[in-house]
């Protein structure tokens, strides 16, 4: 069963920050910033779009300096490296201006109108928001089978090991507030291993969160980055790291115990 926390308050927020990790994406990364922009505008959704070029080699860089000049709330910039998907979402996160920041894929994957959802939920007061593509209402379209078997094997291990309920832990497209982004560093992922990093970390440390339905749709363009033969050793040393902290911190790195502390100084 999901254990949900509850939302403390409902303090509310100003600007979503939307980090977009990229790399050789040239043939969707338009389509995606540009249905993302229309979609927050048409919800009237103050925010930036940062779009982190991760030593793309095709014309990635390019496309976003278009596009720039006809959306004023992107902002592209470049990691000088070293690269990787979780070090080019860090640089992100350190460059983002919003009290607010949902991490999504470049591919167009991931669907915008769960980017407003998540906005939602987030001005109710959590201060986590995960979705799931394996609970009612969410889906996925044209996942490869084999990819989907690990997922759901990994996800399966990853619940068992921290008992917290999560059926998606491994799925990149959360929302977080910014607090929570300052509560769960340093962050020590470089690669594709900051999807469970960031969610565990968040859920260990005493961060409030909900779960909402999302749907997935595989990429039509373009190749996947993820390389599965790499990124079993990577998972399990987050995952363990994650979970000494747990059982093992004394609470050290505890939401509540670093406000208090926080307070009394």
């Amino acid at each position: 069963m999901l254990r949900e926390e509850f939302p403390p308050n409902s303090e509310p927020l100003q600007l979503l920050s939307v980090v977009i990790p990229a790399r050789d994406e040239e043939g969707c990364i338009a389509s995606t910033i540009e249905h993302l922009h229309l979609e927050l505008q048409l919800h009237n959704i103050p925010h930036e779009i940062i779009v982190v070029d991760d030593g793309s080699r095709d014309g990635t860089w390019d496309v976003l300096q278009r596009e720039q000049q006809r959306i004023p709330t992107l902002r592209p910039i470049q990691n000088p490296g070293p690269h990787g998907f979780g070090r080019a979402i860090s640089f992100g996160l350190d460059k983002m201006c919003g009290d607010a920041v949902v991490i999504m894929m470049a591919d167009e994957s991931d669907d915008c109108r769960d980017v407003v959802r998540y906005w939602k939920k987030l001005q109710e007061g959590y201060d986590c928001v995960f979705g799931s593509r394996f609970m009612r209402g969410g889906g996925v379209i044209d996942y490869p089978l084999p990819k989907l078997i690990l997922n759901r094997l990994a996800n399966y291990f990853i619940r068992l090991l921290f008992q917290h309920g999560l059926n998606d832990t491994t799925n990149a497209f959360k929302a977080y507030r910014a607090s929570v982004i300052r509560g769960i560093r340093p962050i020590l992922s470089p690669h594709f291993n900051i999807t469970v990093e960031l969610p565990l970390k968040a859920i260990v440390r005493g961060y409030s969160y909900t779960v909402i339905p999302i749907t997935w749709r595989n990429r039509s363009t373009g190749i996947s980055k993820l390389k599965i033969k790499e990124m079993g050793s990577r998972y399990l040393f987050i995952c363990l790291y994650v979970w000494l902290e747990k059982y093992f911190s004394c609470g050290d790195y505890q939401k509540a115990k670093i406000q208090r502390s926080t307070q009394s100084n």
